[in-house]
């Protein structure tokens, strides 16, 4: 199993985009019982590799607690760069 953050990268070059909520229903069989499987550190993460231009916002909206949800995308060159450094 690779490390969470790097399973969350690369759920980016599976998918058109994604927020923190997308990455924890996808990944919460095999990470949900990892301490960092938390939604703060998820966001914290994907805000990361946004800064790193690994990942780009595509658009926001409220979920149903009126939470603020931010998607993402991986860009060509971010895919490119997350599939260089992360295989299959």
């Amino acid at each position: 199993m690779i490390p969470l953050n790097y399973a969350i990268l690369k759920l980016f070059t599976k998918i058109d985009e994604g927020c923190a909520d997308t990455v924890m229903e996808t990944l919460k069989d095999q990470y949900g019982s990892f301490n960092a499987f938390k939604k703060d550190a998820i966001i914290n993460a994907l805000m990361t590799a946004e800064a790193n231009g690994l990942l780009e916002e595509t658009r926001f909206d409220l979920d149903l607690n009126n939470e603020l949800r931010v998607y993402y995308r991986a860009h060509e060159e971010g895919a490119a760069t997350i599939n260089q450094y992360i295989k299959d």
